[in-house]
């Protein structure tokens, strides 16, 4: 048994905009510090092109956020505390890749390529790679052996491993001829940990690996596979899509690991950096919402919503007897990703959070341009300083004023409905192609009458998601939420509940993505054999429950149909274009 107070474990959580760091003691889950720290050069905006939808984030960002975080959660602490850490893990957005030497170290760490995107981590959200992706689709169907999108939903998406590699290879031939391998940025977190300095060394996540580098044990031994394919695409499949494919697929190696093993020892050089303990196991990495939804209490039947910028639907089940059932359109289904000793399942929206602040940005762009600038005059009497410090509240006052007065419209009353896809779909049937839309707009349509729209669109396209599990035969007993929209916006999750038309609980706490990282490290640490046992003594109880309201239920179901009729057409004009575009 754990005893209160005798032993810590570390949960680092790498998200889009920042990372945290949270010191969990390992006997009852309580939080001793708490840290949390936004990426310098992502802040800036630096490397991004919203417009052409590329996202990347340098290596140096992660760096520089990793000890501040640590020491100043172990200050927060205090005391010993420190000196009592036994494990740690990290997760991290993915897919988020990066090309790397034969060293493991990222290209963008070199100086040749310091101030290069194309040698930068490559964020999930990054969509440049949309006909790389098309390809790799294309030849799954028609290439005449196995279709290695069977187990990422049967489409292969343009967030994913494969297509940003050969996005690279077409963007930068530089940086494609000097990439030894290509890493998750969970992979090479805690190669980075450990000291690991050569690729066969260096492990590689089951989740991150099964879930969007089409991994599965089963290609292993199929024909075809040869001795060394180690569960991974064909070298015949791979060659055909770029032969330059190859090499990378030998780099990854012949195995892949769940979360509650370790990637290996806490190194010296890291532990005096952290100032925590050397040789702690450094669980292996995985992607946030995996170990998120382990904090937030994944259990088989229970959806988790991580909800953040995007979100991910994640839910686990027993291993089914006999062939492996397949569910169409998802994120991917993969052994032990979530729950080791479990199938997890993952689904999702490409822009969740994302979808309010773009709003907020539209609203706020007269706001920052001429208020910063010298388009209004009569303010020559404050200085720089004083007016960044103007916009900045305001711009943090925008979304709950919207969220105060969109609350008071009765669902339904403003004729306004919109689409959620600002950023593509991810699920279900992933179309990054697909864009956003707006529709029933009037002289009446004020700002908060189009905020509530979009809020009853992220509702409704989280509602796609767990249909199209009911449809495939997944049983969802009751659904959790967790992240920043679930913590922050009771607005939001009142109306995601009157959609679905279930209860939506909230666990305790702010940091369950966190939580969940720590408790694969207290399970690396050997202080609980494994993660239900761990879950039984850290996971934080149901805060709050947000009950569908029965008044709203059937207004919304003839909403989601006027969703779905809008999704269809706003669906086949993407298609025409598209098909136009390449003829």
């Amino acid at each position: 048994m754990v005893r209160k107070g005798e032993a810590y474990v570390l949960g680092l959580d790498y998200g889009s905009d920042s990372c945290r760091a949270v010191l969990i003691d390992a006997a009852d889950g309580s939080e001793a510090g708490v840290s949390v720290m936004n990426y310098p050069r992502w802040t800036k905006g630096l490397y991004c092109d919203a417009l052409a939808n590329r996202f990347r984030q340098h290596p140096r960002d992660y760096i520089d956020v990793l000890e501040g975080t640590v020491r100043e959660a172990a200050a927060q602490a205090g005391g010993d505390i420190a000196a009592k850490v036994k494990g740690i893990a990290i997760d991290t957005t993915g897919s988020t890749p990066c090309a790397v030497d034969a060293s493991g170290t990222p290209l963008a760490l070199l100086d040749e390529f310091a101030e290069n995107p194309s040698a930068m981590f490559i964020l999930w959200k990054d969509h440049t790679a949309v006909a790389q992706a098309a390809r790799i689709n294309k030849l799954a169907k028609s290439w005449g052996g196995t279709d290695f999108t069977q187990y990422e939903g049967g489409i292969y998406s343009t967030e994913w491993f494969w297509s940003k590699i050969l996005g690279i290879f077409a963007e930068d031939p530089k940086v494609a001829a000097l990439a030894a391998s290509f890493m998750e940025h969970c992979d090479w977190m805690t190669a980075l940990l450990t000291g690991a300095k050569d690729l066969p060394s260096i492990k590689r996540s089951r989740c991150a690996m099964g879930h969007k580098a089409m991994w599965h044990r089963s290609y292993a031994d199929s024909p075809g596979g040869g001795k060394n394919s180690g569960g991974y695409p064909h070298a015949d499949f791979l060659s055909r899509l770029d032969p330059r494919l190859l090499p990378i697929r030998e780099s990854l190696g012949t195995e892949t690991y769940t979360s509650d093993t370790s990637a290996g020892p806490l190194s010296a050089e890291w532990a005096e950096r952290l100032g925590i303990p050397q040789g702690i196991p450094v669980a292996m990495g995985a992607y946030d919402a995996h170990m998120g939804a382990v904090g937030g209490g994944v259990r088989p039947g229970w959806l988790i919503r991580v909800m953040g910028t995007s979100t991910c639907d994640v839910i686990v089940a027993p291993y089914a007897s006999g062939t492996e059932k397949l569910v169409r359109g998802i994120c991917g289904q993969v052994d032990g990703s979530v729950v080791p000793g479990m199938t997890g399942y993952e689904a999702g929206q490409s822009s969740f959070g994302d979808v309010y602040a773009w709003f907020r940005g539209l609203l706020s762009w007269p706001l920052e341009e001429l208020f910063l600038g010298e388009g209004v005059p009569g303010l020559e009497g404050l200085d720089r300083a004083a007016r960044e410090k103007i916009v900045l509240a305001v711009s943090k006052k925008i979304i709950p004023e919207l969220e105060k007065a969109a609350a008071l419209i009765e669902p339904g009353s403003s004729g306004v409905l919109a689409l959620d896809w600002l950023n593509g779909r991810r699920t279900p049937d992933a179309n990054p192609l697909l864009k956003g839309a707006i529709a029933g707009l009037t002289l009446g349509s004020d700002a908060p009458r189009v905020y509530r729209a979009l809020a009853e669109a992220t509702a409704f396209g989280a509602r796609a998601i767990a249909e199209r599990f009911r449809e495939e035969g997944v049983v969802i007993e009751g659904i959790i939420g967790v992240g920043g929209v679930a913590r922050k916006s009771p607005f939001v999750m009142q109306i995601l509940a009157d959609v679905i038309n279930m209860p939506i609980h909230i666990p305790a706490g702010d940091q369950s993505v966190a939580l969940g990282a720590a408790m694969f490290a207290a399970v690396a640490a050997g202080l609980y054999p494994d993660i239900p046992a761990a879950q039984k003594q850290l996971c934080t109880p149901t805060e709050f429950t947000y009950n569908p309201n029965p008044a709203f239920v059937p207004v919304y179901e003839r909403l989601y149909r006027e969703y779905k009729k809008l999704g269809a057409f706003v669906e086949q004009k993407a298609s025409f274009v598209e098909q136009k575009a390449g003829e």
